[in-house]
């Protein structure tokens, strides 16, 4: 069909995340509109929209610290393997892919293209964010990507790879803490000397949840902290671990600097609501395959956190006079570490993958 002949109706809606950005749903309508010869509304029930999803990528990562003498951290290696959701929506353009009769003009242009444009998404830098730009004061920082596709389809998720790599790296750099007798909150706060706004909301965060006071009985605090885009963010669970392994998360204390902020209201629901999002998929969602399918098909097997569930959440925004620099993800990425690191001061079990499951936390491993 020519261009003319086709005309799209843009819908405004929110909640779809980086599920909008593909297109599979767009083609099945305009075949069916096609095949019958009428206009048509597709809707995929949700079974359908749960098992044939874009899903999160899984990475597997390995890291190693070199420490002085004095357990600070001199060297830190990082490995991430895992998919590259930018390969399949903008593959990889060299010139030599331009057909031999383009004209010389479309080659050129075709050129710069792959020269000026493509690079902006690079695979090793997109699948690193949050993890590369190291803001700890470590003198030698070595982080590498190696790509593995396992052939599930992967897309965006809310803050993308930062969310699996701030639960990695604010998760090691606890595992320091532990391994050198320092407190988490202590150890981020020296390391953070070259990273004045991510102290400062570490520090507004710690503060306000009494971090350096003994807690309630039964409730330990776990601490995270994370630069999504410029907008720096920290935050301290509260979490309780039962008998039979499961966790409940009782309060969220998240200190924010966006930049400037013109509603304030605007950014405490932004920040409730990544870390609801975070908090399921902490401690409940999971998608599982078996023989190349998806189990999941709905709420009964892929549960999300319900109302009575949802922890006591307290935003404060950190008074900046910088641009302002988005809110729409940053709440996302620490609530994990958060919670991991918990469930590691109530237990002394690492959590190293997610969601946190009780049988891991009943093991005796």
């Amino acid at each position: 069909m020519d261009y003319e002949d086709v005309h799209v109706h843009t819908t405004f809606l929110g909640g779809g995340f980086g599920r909008r950005i593909e297109a599979d749903y767009v083609a099945e309508a305009v075949q069916i509109s096609q095949a019958v010869k009428a206009p048509v509304k597709v809707i995929w029930t949700r079974e359908e929209d749960v098992q044939h999803d874009f899903y999160r990528p899984a990475t597997y990562n390995v890291f190693q610290a070199g420490l002085d003498n004095n357990g600070w951290p001199t060297a830190w290696t990082h490995r991430i393997v895992g998919p590259a959701i930018m390969d399949r929506l903008i593959p990889q353009f060299t010139p030599s892919m331009v057909p031999r009769w383009f004209p010389r003009p479309l080659k050129n242009l075709s050129a710069w293209f792959a020269g000026a444009f493509v690079p902006r998404f690079k695979t090793d830098e997109k699948a690193t964010e949050g993890a590369a730009e190291l803001a700890y004061a470590v003198e030698n920082v070595r982080v590498e990507y190696i790509k593995d596709e396992p052939g599930i389809p992967t897309g965006f998720w809310r803050s993308v790879y930062h969310s699996q790599n701030a639960f990695v790296v604010e998760s090691f750099i606890d595992e320091i803490a532990a391994a050198t007798g320092k407190d988490p909150f202590d150890l981020r706060h020296e390391l953070l000397r070259k990273a004045p706004r991510l102290r400062a909301v570490l520090d507004l965060a710690a503060h306000k949840a009494g971090w350096k006071q003994r807690p309630p009985e039964g409730i330990h605090r776990g601490i995270a902290v994370h630069d999504y885009q410029g907008t720096a963010v920290a935050q301290v669970a509260e979490v309780s671990v039962d008998p039979k392994g499961k966790v409940k998360v009782h309060r969220v204390v998240c200190a924010v600097d966006c930049g400037i902020v013109v509603n304030p209201k605007i950014v405490e629901a932004q920040m409730e609501s990544a870390i609801a999002f975070g908090i399921t998929a902490t401690l409940k969602s999971a998608v599982t395959l078996r023989k190349g399918r998806v189990e999941q098909s709905n709420f009964d097997n892929f549960p999300l956190l319900r109302i009575d569930e949802m922890p006591r959440v307290e935003v404060h925004i950190v008074p900046s006079t910088n641009p302002p620099s988005g809110i729409g993800e940053t709440g996302v990425p620490p609530i994990a570490p958060a919670i991991a690191n918990a469930v590691f001061a109530a237990t002394g079990k690492r959590i190293r993958k997610l969601p946190i499951r009780p049988d891991d936390l009943r093991s005796t491993s």
